[in-house]
């Protein structure tokens, strides 16, 4: 009877009885969505080690990154459904509620954006630098996330957010023209994780400028020339430039040409091609396309040799072409085949004498 009396007596103008209940449920509900949360790791990571969906990892991290905290501040709402509050209370604990649901939201959607970067990075193991291509498309992702979200809660919380989209729209559009270069560099940044014509580590060369790409930022893309300095290019300006990717090459075209004089007869030009073809086939880097009689040029006789290089290497490329050029040097030599160099031949039509000269200089005039 005793404990009767005491249940019945009212704390808060509630009876002791009801703050009891309340606080069992808010104590059941977090002790559920504990059991929840260890349940659908458990169950998901089996089913994401005995498949290939990545749907079931996303989940595991999704509930990885639940917050008991948050769903205590639920709890507590819902407990206090049970409870005579003033009318104020229940309005801030409802309030505080909504706030806690679009975190939490959040904190899910983040985690599964986490998830896929870190995917996207192993998918490239063996090119770590690369993956930080990623970084824009993250931000820009997360700036997304929770610029909804926060609309969202302004909206759950009675702001007139169509007033506030309405001004931030105006304000938008001023601050768009003036920061007009920022946004075409952040959105070709975008392009540029998107579309992939270059990504981190790949060698190219735009316009004059070449080397390799170390960094792609928001605003600019940073590049290790071959002389040693770091070449910072906006990314609009990436984007309009005709621009060689040689890392993607997967062989390497050469065209090379050289002369010999006028004077080198008919039976050794017919044999020149024969000996291009010996001094490159039978090189397992190389592969011989043609050498022919180009030209007969200004001053002498024109060949032009093609051949590929198997690997898009630089150093292989021209440790190839040295020995090529070793290899026709010494073929040139056994067969008396000479190079030719420039010259120019001054032909006089009909002999000038000495003494002519001497005696007509005297009348030679000049102009006042």
């Amino acid at each position: 009877m005793n404990e009767l009396l005491q249940l019945d007596r009212m704390l808060l103008h509630n009876p002791l009885q009801d703050w009891l209940i309340a606080l069992g449920i808010g104590f059941g509900i977090m002790l559920l969505a504990a059991l929840l949360k260890r349940q659908v790791i458990k169950r998901m990571s089996v089913l994401a080690r005995s498949s290939d969906r990545q749907v079931y990892s996303a989940m595991v991290k999704a509930a990885q990154a639940s917050k008991l905290w948050l769903v205590a501040i639920v709890a507590v709402q819902l407990g206090s459904q049970y409870l005579d509050l003033p009318h104020k209370t229940e309005l801030t604990l409802e309030r505080i509620m909504t706030v806690a649901v679009f975190l939490q939201f959040g904190i899910w959607f983040s985690a599964v954006l986490d998830f896929w970067i870190a995917r996207s990075r192993n998918l490239q193991p063996d090119a770590e630098q690369e993956s930080r291509s990623i970084d824009p498309f993250s931000f820009l992702g997360r700036l997304i996330l929770w610029t909804v979200l926060l609309l969202l809660v302004l909206d759950n919380l009675g702001v007139n957010i169509t007033a506030l989209a309405t001004s931030l729209g105006v304000g938008g559009i001023a601050v768009a023209l003036a920061v007009q270069n920022i946004l075409g560099d952040l959105f070709a940044s975008l392009s540029i994780v998107m579309d992939k014509p270059f990504v981190i580590g790949d060698a190219i060369a735009i316009d004059s400028l070449s080397g390799t790409v170390e960094h792609i930022g928001l605003k600019t893309t940073r590049i290790r020339s071959s002389t040693g300095e770091q070449l910072v290019i906006a990314n609009s300006d990436m984007l309009k430039a005709r621009l060689h990717n040689y890392k993607r090459m997967h062989e390497r075209c050469v065209t090379f040409g050289f002369s010999v004089p006028f004077g080198t007869g008919v039976e050794l030009l017919e044999k020149i091609p024969q000996l291009v073809r010996q001094a490159i086939e039978g090189r397992d880097t190389v592969r011989f396309d043609r050498a022919h009689f180009k030209d007969l040029g200004g001053s002498a006789y024109v060949y032009e040799v093609v051949y590929w290089v198997r690997q898009p290497d630089y150093r292989t490329y021209m440790d190839a072409q040295q020995a090529i050029n070793l290899a026709l040097v010494r073929a040139f030599a056994r067969e008396g085949i000479q190079l030719s160099y420039p010259s120019q031949t001054l032909t006089v039509e009909s002999p000038v004498s000495l003494k002519a000269v001497a005696a007509a200089g005297p009348q030679i005039k000049t102009g006042s």
